[in-house]
This record gives structure tokens, C-alpha cells and sequence, in this order.
């Protein structure tokens, strides 16, 4: 089969952690033998920022990291009708300028032959309703909803003919053990700052714990302000930027504990929906503590696959509990990993991608068992 994803960028991760599940996706649908580009504005936010910080070695280290992705930029005079009438699939994600969203839509009325679904893996749900409301999705064929909680949001709002649930998942092609590295430092933390939609927590679940525990460890992420980086620097940890998706693998390996702090939106708007980067950590075998959030959905086992710290007290406390008891730290290590290769991998939702272009009758894929979704 022939998929086109419209993506902010597949070549850019810079703040854009869409790129993770998307790149992992497209790499599963490439291994099963299927036709795979992925699209993306020329002068797209992630990619003009990672190029002005890190210039042409990011390109260069993407085409190395994962050189079966084909990622084609467009403009303004791209013909996106012409790209559209040879797919099978269309995936268009949720970061797509409004008026492409509707015009590839039009593409789909206008006698397309193909499977039009929109992709959401962001609160704007919940928390910019206007613009959600204002896109033209009518002629897609559904939604791909990235927690249950956001795919209710589209279903009482009445946004598109259906709505699925399909979570993002760990590229265990990538993200897995590194059982010949040893950790040197204890605590490391990959994520952006996040303005003011998780500051507090950062500094609640992250750089107080460690300054307290007198704890070794790493930052890697963008957007800090200076204030936040000398916090991260009087609490012992040292910042090293932004990182390339495909090292953080090894940089796991290299710390004992991690911690996964959601943003404020998705942890009182969407429950049920945690970061793509515990999919990932638990994917490397790291042991992880969690700042609060609700698994609504059971996506996990919470205890063990991974503590909960209800507090920053708490996260102290489970950080050392961590550091000191071995037998914990690699009991949950193997519980995280278990849970992920067992349920939440591309290849698990390459599967429920098939479920959902069963449900919505396209002609290429054989009758499966149907996925979850509803009609709006």
C-alpha cells in the first residue's frame, strides 16, 4: 500500500515530539514492504530551529539514523493534488497549516480514492477548542485520537464522522536495552522546558529532588531560560541541550533512574495520555519514577512497571528507594520493558492502523477485528 503522512517534520525533533511516534510508524509500515513518504513544510517551526542551531550535521545525522524515511518539503507552489492521487492512505497530522488540512479534505470529496484520516496527538482539544472546531474535517474518513479522553472530546464536539483511540508507542527498533553500557551518573531527564504548561513541576519533580538527594545526573532539551538553567546547574545537574532522538538510547543506559513529568494540560485535560517518552524509557529498561498523572485507560502497571510520586516529597523519596535498592531498580526495569514489548510498540499499532483502515472500508485491507472507535 501506498501511505503519505503530512507531518510537521519527520526530519526535525527540535520541541516536536510528534516526529518520535511518526518516524516509528512509518519505519513498521516500511518493514511490512508498504510505501511510505512523509511530507512536511520547507519552512516548518522544528526544522528552521534545529538548523539554526545545529545547521546542516541535523540533516545529516537524520538521512544516517533512519535512511528507509523519505521525507519530501513543500511550499507554497507544491502540488499536493498530484502527491495525494497515487496514495492508498493519507495521514495528516494535527501541527498541518489549517487551510492544507481542508484542501487535502476537498482532495478526498473531490473523488479521492483513498483513506483521509487526521491525526491528533496534542490538548488543543481540550484547551483551544476554537481552533479544533475551526478546521474543515468533514471529508475525512476519522480521527486518530491519541487517548481515550481526547477521542470523547472529538465525539461530543462532533468534529468528523469517526473517531479512533490509537496511542503512540515506542520504535523498539530503536529504543531498547543497551545491555553493554554501565551508568555513570544517576538521574537524567530528556524534555523541554514547556513554558508555563510544566515549569512548576520541573523544578517540583525534578530539580529540587535532585538538589536535596545530591544527585549526579543530565538535562537534554530546548527552550530553557536562563533562569531555569542556572536551577538545573545549583542543583548539580548539567544541561546538555538538544538531543538527537536516536542517541537517547544510549544516554538512558548511562543513568540509573529517569523521570517522566507530563504537561499540566494533558494531565487535567486528557487523562489516560502520558508523554511519548515513557513509551520510550520503559522501552530502554530504565527504572522510572512518574510525577502525577491518571492511567485511566490501564495502559501500564502502575507499581510496577513504574512509581508514582504523588508529591515532590514522594519523588525524593521514591528516587532514593531507586538509587539504593538494586532488586527494585531492575524488577522495575524488567516489569516497564515487559509491558511495552507486550503492548504498546509500532508494531502494535502498525495492527490497530490496519484495524482502523478495515473500519473505515478501505478496499486494500482484508476485514480484521474491529477497532475501538464511534460515530460522532
Amino acid at each position: 500500500m501506498h501511505f503519505l503522512f503530512y507531518t510537521h517534520s519527520a526530519v526535525s525533533d527540535w520541541n516536536h515530539g510528534n516526529a518520535h511516534f511518526q518516524r516509528g510508524i512509518m519505519r513498521e509500515l516500511i518493514a511490512r514492504g508498504h510505501y511510505v513518504i512523509a511530507l512536511e513544510p520547507a519552512d516548518g517551526w522544528s526544522r528552521c530551529n534545529l538548523l539554526a542551531e545545529k545547521g546542516s550535521f541535523a540533516v545529516e545525522r537524520f538521512r544516517n539514523d533512519f535512511p528507509e524515511l523519505m521525507p519530501v518539503t513543500y511550499d507554497a507552489s507544491f502540488d499536493h493534488e498530484a502527491r495525494i492521487a497515487d496514495a492508498d492512505v493519507v495521514i495528516v497530522h494535527e501541527w498541518t497549516a489549517p487551510d492544507l488540512i481542508a484542501r487535502v479534505g476537498r482532495a478526498r470529496a473531490n473523488g479521492g480514492d483513498f483513506t483521509l484520516l487526521f491525526h491528533d496527538t496534542h490538548h488543543r482539544a481540550v484547551s483551544a477548542t476554537e481552533a479544533i472546531s475551526a478546521l474543515t474535517l468533514e471529508h475525512y474518513d476519522g480521527v486518530l485520537a491519541f487517548g481515550e479522553a481526547l477521542r470523547e472530546s472529538y465525539l461530543r464536539a462532533g468534529w468528523g464522522k469517526r473517531a479512533f483511540t490509537w496511542h503512540e508507542a515506542a520504535d523498539v527498533r530503536l529504543f531498547k536495552p543497551c545491555r553493554r553500557m554501565k551508568p555513570i551518573a544517576d538521574l537524567v531527564w530528556v524534555g523541554n522546558w514547556g513554558d508555563d504548561e510544566r515549569s512548576a513541576e520541573i523544578r517540583e519533580f525534578l530539580i529540587d529532588p535532585a538538589r536535596e538527594l545530591i544527585l549526579s545526573g543530565t538535562v537534554h532539551g530546548v527552550r530553557y531560560p536562563p533562569a531555569a538553567l542556572n536551577a538545573l546547574a545549583d542543583a548539580g545537574l548539567h544541561y546538555e541541550g538538544w538531543v538527537a532522538n536516536a542517541d537517547v538510547p544510549k544516554i538512558f543506559a548511562q543513568h540509573r533512574v529517569t523521570v517522566h513529568i507530563p504537561r499540566r494540560p494533558y494531565r487535567q485535560g486528557l487523562p489516560g495520555i502520558p508523554t511519548i517518552r515513557m513509551f520510550e524509557a520503559l522501552a530502554c529498561g530504565i527504572p522510572l519514577v512518574s510525577a502525577p498523572w491518571s492511567d485511566a485507560e490501564g495502559l501500564f502497571r502502575p507499581g510496577q512497571d513504574f512509581l508514582f510520586a504523588r508529591d515532590g516529597d514522594e519523588m525524593r523519596r521514591h528516587l532514593s528507594d531507586v538509587l539504593h535498592d538494586g532488586e527494585l531498580a531492575l524488577t522495575l526495569a524488567a516489569s516497564g520493558l515487559e509491558t511495552i514489548l507486550a503492548r504498546h510498540t509500532c508494531r502494535h499499532r502498525a495492527d490497530e492502523l490496519f484495524d482502523i483502515l478495515a473500519a473505515c472500508g478501505n478496499r486494500h485491507v482484508a476485514t480484521r477485528m474491529p477497532a475501538k472507535e464511534a460515530a460522532a
